[in-house]
């Protein structure tokens, strides 16, 4: 448990979280605090390319082999398969209706590219190395979760629909196009592109984080404000206990596979972390009734402050238990 306090408690201090805490504080307070949307999105894209391209490049090194395909098989089975658990977990303590359960659910499968970056972040800070390959498992978590929401929706009767080019809208979304593609050229050009452009993707990354990190504070107050009365405390608590399933879960596949210390700590963050980005927009398509304040808010309120702040620790430390790393 002192393993657990001293973690939390050296990342609450980090910059990346002060920075998110500082955004979050601001919004909270009402500040007239804004970032510029075209910057948010430059750095977003900013962020994507450059954990997409190290990935290549790790991945250039260390060569195709069966765990990573066993790596991108997992991730594609807990997408599949965390929103039934989180449907399930919804139904049974909240109110909430079939339709915003599945709907919710959703988003618990699929990832947070954020907090996956995040993670990493924190890893590199304890000099733990991690298989570059995960991004291609991040990449392989977006969709799946999205697929079984529908089929959740569809079992119940609702009015859940595969809209007419949905699901190309959702494998060409514009963070899995970028994250995929910069992983390929990233493996293409191996350690030698990578020390080419790394006074561009490397030094500045951690700068560029925090500065992202303050606009998803800003956001993720903002949300919370709106969502007043909405969102209720076992509602809460369920956003807090389904990241603690997904990692635990992550963990058992993670151990399972034979992943590295730090590979087993990124699937488990993965599989805590919730969408709040192409989850949302194809649940504006597919279930246009959903309401989003409850749904984003749990997302990007509660589980995204959550993991970043405890639960990657919490995660760091159960791994470092379970493996004896």
């Amino acid at each position: 448990m002192s393993e657990i306090v001293n973690l939390a408690l050296a990342n609450l201090i980090s910059p990346i979280i002060l920075s998110f805490a500082l955004g979050l504080a601001a919004a909270l307070a009402r500040s007239d605090l804004t970032i510029p949307e075209a910057v948010a999105k430059g750095m977003s894209i900013y962020l994507l390319f450059a954990i997409g391209f190290k990935g290549g490049a790790s991945v250039a090194s260390h060569g195709v082999d069966g765990t990573l395909l066993a790596a991108v098989g997992a991730g594609i089975v807990l997408s599949f398969g965390l929103p039934f658990v989180a449907f399930g977990l919804l139904r049974l303590i909240t109110r909430l209706e079939p339709l915003d359960a599945a709907a919710v659910a959703a988003h618990y499968g699929s990832i947070s590219i954020v907090t996956f970056v995040a993670g990493t972040s924190v890893l590199q800070e304890r000099m733990i190395d991690s298989e570059g390959y995960m991004v291609a498992v991040a990449a392989a978590m977006e969709a799946p979760a999205i697929l079984s929401a529908l089929w959740l929706v569809a079992r119940g009767g609702g009015n859940g629909k595969m809209a007419p080019g949905l699901l190309r809208e959702i494998m060409l979304n514009g963070s899995i196009v970028l994250l995929v593609g910069s992983f390929v050229i990233g493996m293409v050009t191996g350690e030698k592109g990578l020390a080419q452009i790394a006074p561009f993707i490397v030094s500045p990354f951690q700068g560029v984080l925090c500065l992202f990190l303050l606009d998803m504070g800003l956001i993720a107050g903002r949300g919370l404000r709106q969502a007043k009365g909405i969102v209720t405390l076992p509602m809460v608590a369920f956003g807090i206990l389904m990241p603690m399933i997904g990692s635990l879960t992550g963990l058992a596949l993670g151990v399972v596979i034979g992943l590295s210390l730090g590979g087993i700590v990124m699937l488990m963050i993965l599989a805590a972390s919730a969408s709040y980005i192409a989850v949302p927009a194809a649940m504006r398509v597919a279930l246009p009734k959903a309401n989003p304040a409850i749904y984003l808010t749990l997302s990007l309120g509660v589980t995204f402050p959550f993991n970043l702040t405890l639960g990657i620790p919490i995660y760091l430390a159960i791994a470092q238990t379970v493996t004896g790393g």
